[in-house]
Parts: structure tokens; C-alpha cells; sequence
């Protein structure tokens, strides 16, 4: 089925609802001596063994009302730690089941499961928190902002660094003219060689073996709306990022933190083109599994007052070229960027990780930084989910926004888009959903599911 969303249903299928979100008083909920709603929120947890155990622990403030992973032994931990939240492996029936009993849902699945989830959990007038990137396809995105819009619901991507105070630092001083205006920006990732298990992705091609599924799996709802393939054990639960069919490789993985900083401070929104050279040689791989490194150009227009911008991204351990005004024995990081301007360099890490900072020291220091101008979010580790329970609690929008994160993540996708074509420029048309000069490039803007599934 087409993975664009029919509004005219959307609509008809809230038409029981209200249009705002309201809380179930307690006393409804059979919460008897429980706070009341204004002050704690019934969270359920959708995919929860990995990321979503940290999302949940981060919201331990709140009372944990239910819990769903299709895969018992790996989200084990997790179950353990609520174990007053009943428990479930398709998150349809949990829907079903606990929809009075839930408030807000965080949902931290792999990336081809994101949008049908989403959808459900929109139509059902659920506010969510949902992993970067927010969905699988171009047009998954498109669709659940639109949704979310319409629902009036409060939504959070989970790209942390949104919340840091960094963020916030960047864009005062860009404003500030602190380097003058940004023509370049580069920006790198050591994904997906980073050692980890989650981000050392799999470069090969489709195993022939066939491995029975284990007893803790449900392996079709684990495949969801992807197409049907043979249960192995180098999809899930930890290397599904480097598939196509299921991740969006290190640049879904790690360009909705890293690029989000100059996608804010710049105030990029769509590129017109962009472009790819990948480590891919042979076809059978290429056909499978995202490459060992890649290169991805972007062409941004002119901004308002804001020049044109060139965005080059690196990843599999492949760095930009070295900045001239790097003090001698300084290194680049792991993953970073670099925010290049007519009369300076800023220099950041991931997640604001290393801070903001203009380089040579020399010129950091003699900079006059400008007096804070925009509102912060309270420091802390669990920053960015709290942010989002208030937003649930006081209807104030978080700061990663589907109506944010949505855009971030299409300019993040695309590039993705760019590495299947790669060597081919696309022309974006972001009205329409269209690359208009690579008809090739348009079949994965809207996926076909798999039968049974649609948003």
C-alpha cells in the first residue's frame, strides 16, 4: 500500500475524538489516591529494550502505564524496572486495550516501524515522543507533521542536542555576525565504523541462511510494513541500521544530531540539490546494506538576508578538509561540524558535546559574546524527554517539534536518497515530494508496504 497518507481517512477516523487533546481524570482511570493528570502523565513505551529503556528511565517522574516490544529477551530489562506496566508485544492491542488508561506514548522502534506506529498512535490523539529520525521515507515525514498538526498533539523528535544550550549559543552568535555570513558548512560522523554495537553496521549482502526464529521474537511484527524477508540474526536487535529495508545508515542515524545545530542557526529548510559518492562498488551489497563511507553535497538557496550555503557531509570515518584557522596538535572529533563564514570558523561537536566554539582560540576569546536571547531548556540528563512532558502538561510545544524535526529530517533523508542514486545530482522539489530530473529516485520518496500495513 502507498505510504502517503489519505487525510480525508485521518480525519474521518478522529471524527469520535475532540479536536484538542484532553486528559481522562483520574478517578476514571481507577487511579484512586494517584495525582492527578495535570501533574503526572500515563506513559507507555513502544520499543523498548534499546533507546526506549532510556527514554522511559528518563521519564520515571511519570507513572510507566504499559510497555510493547515485539522481542521479550531483549527489552527483558526494561520490563523488569516497570514492573507495575502491563505488558505487550503488538502495539495494536495495547492501543486497543490501554487507550483510556494513556496520555502519551514514546515510541523508539527501528526506523522502517516509526511511521505506521506514529500514525496510530496521532489518530488515537496520543501526544508522542518519537526516536530520530522520524520516519523511514521522505513522505512517512511529510505525513505525520501534517497529522500531528491536525491532531494538535505535542510531539518531540528525540535528537537530544536540540534541547542543549548550545543550540540556543550557535544561533545567538550567528545572528550576532560572529563569524559574518555562512557560505560552507562540513560536517562528519565516524559511524558506521564507531566500534559500537549499534552503529558498526553490516556491509554485505543478503544471507542465504535461514536461522529458526527465537521463541522471545515475533519476527513478522518485527518486519512490520517492510517487505517480507527470512528471519537472521544480523537484522535486529542491533545492526537493523544498516539495512536499507529497515535504517537510514549513519547519516539517518547521525545527521538529525550533528546537522541539526546549522539547519537551526542557518535556517536551511529545503535544499535544491543534492548528491552522493559512496565506498559501494559491488551491486549485490550496494542492493542491501548502506556503504562503508560516503560523501553527500547539499545546495541551499538564498535565506532572506542569508547567502547561499554548500552542506558537505562525511561519515565512515572520513573528514573534511582541514580548516586553516585549526591550531596546530588540535583534532577533529569523531563527529562534529564546521560552520565556515566570511570572517571566521565555529566549530561544535554532536549533541553539543565539546561546545561551540570559534577557532583559533585566540579569536574565541576576543570575541563579545551577545547577551542570551532565547529561552533555555532546563540542563540535565534527562533535558529533552522532561522538555517534552511539560509541553504534554502545559501545551507549550517542546523544542523538536514534529513541525521542526519534520523538515530536519527530510533534509537528512534526502541525502540518504542520494547515496541509492549516488553519482547522480537530484533536483528536490519539496511541494511536491518529487525529485524532478531521476524518476528512479522517486519510488523510495513513497514506499509500497507490505500487506496488511498502511499509515
Amino acid at each position: 500500500m502507498s505510504g502517503t497518507i489519505d487525510r480525508r481517512s485521518f480525519l474521518s477516523g478522529a471524527a469520535g475524538t475532540a479536536a484538542a487533546f484532553t486528559v481522562v481524570p483520574s478517578h476514571v482511570l481507577g487511579g484512586a489516591g494517584a495525582r492527578p493528570p495535570s501533574e503526572k502523565l500515563s506513559i507507555a513505551g513502544i520499543g523498548i529494550g534499546g533507546m526506549g529503556g532510556g527514554n522511559l528511565n528518563a521519564c520515571s517522574s511519570e507513572n510507566i502505564v504499559a510497555l510493547c516490544d515485539v522481542d521479550d529477551k531483549y527489552a527483558a530489562g526494561t520490563f523488569q524496572k516497570h514492573p507495575q506496566a502491563k505488558r505487550y508485544r503488538d502495539y495494536r492491542v495495547m492501543l486497543d486495550k490501554e487507550d483510556r488508561n494513556i496520555d502519551a506514548v514514546i515510541i523508539a522502534t527501528p526506523d522502517h516501524t516509526h511511521a505506521v506506529i506514529g500514525m496510530e498512535c496521532i489518530r488515537r490523539r496520543k501526544h508522542i515522543y518519537l526516536q530520530k529520525p522520524l520516519a523511514h521515507s521522505i513522505s512517512e515525514v511529510r505525513a505525520l507533521t501534517e497529522a500531528a498538526r491536525e491532531a494538535k498533539v505535542q510531539t518531540q523528535m528525540g535528537n537530544q542536542g536540540r534541547s542543549a544550550d548550545e543550540m540556543r549559543i550557535l544561533y545567538e552568535w550567528i545572528q550576532d555576525g560572529a563569524i559574518g555570513p555562512v557560505r560552507e558548512v562540513y560536517a562528519w560522523s565516524d559511524r558506521p565504523v564507531g566500534g559500537d554495537p549499534w552503529s558498526d553496521f553490516p556491509i554485505m549482502a543478503r544471507p542465504k541462511e535461514t536461522p529458526p526464529v527465537p521463541s522471545t521474537l515475533d519476527w513478522d511484527l518485527w518486519l512490520g510494513p517492510a517487505r517480507y524477508r527470512p528471519y537472521h540474526p544480523i537484522y535486529c536487535p542491533t545492526t537493523w541500521r544498516g539495512w536499507w529495508d529497515f535504517g537510514t545508515g549513519a547519516l539517518g542515524d547521525m545527521g538529525c544530531h550533528i546537522l541539526d545545530p546549522a539547519f537551526y542557526a542557518l535556517k536551511l529548510g529545503h535544499p535544491t540539490r543534492v548528491e552522493a559518492t559512496t565506498t559501494h562498488c559491488d551491486p549485490e551489497v550496494a542492493a542491501e546494506t548502506y556503504p562503508r563511507a560516503s560523501i553527500v553535497r547539499y545546495e541551499f538557496p538564498v535565506r532572506g538576508e542569508m547567502p547561499p550555503v554548500k552542506l558537505t557531509w562525511f561519515d565512515g570515518r572520513l573528514l573534511p578538509p582541514w580548516p586553516k584557522d585549526l591550531e596546530p596538535g588540535r583534532r577533529l572529533e569523531g563527529n562534529g561540524a564546521l560552520l565556515i563564514g566570511d570572517n571566521g570558523t565555529i566549530m561544535h561537536g554532536s549533541h553539543g558535546a565539546g561546545g561551540v566554539r570559534i577557532i583559533p582560540e585566540t579569536k574565541m576569546r576576543a570575541y563579545q559574546r551577545p547577551v542570551p536571547s532565547l529561552p533555555r531548556v532546563p540542563r540535565g540528563s534527562a533535558g529533552h524527554e522532561q522538555d517534552w512532558v511539560r509541553a504534554c502538561k502545559a501545551g507549550k510545544p517542546a523544542s523538536s517539534t514534529f513541525d521542526y524535526g519534520g523538515p530536519l529530517t527530510e533534509m537528512v533523508l534526502l541525502g540518504v536518497l542520494a547515496m541509492r542514486l549516488k553519482d547522480t545530482p537530484l533536483e528536490w522539489d519539496p511541494e511536491n515530494l518529487k525529485v524532478t530530473n531521476c524518476d528512479e529516485a522517486n519510488q523510495y520518496i513513497h514506499p509500497v508496504f507490505r500487506e496488511d500495513w498502511t499509515l
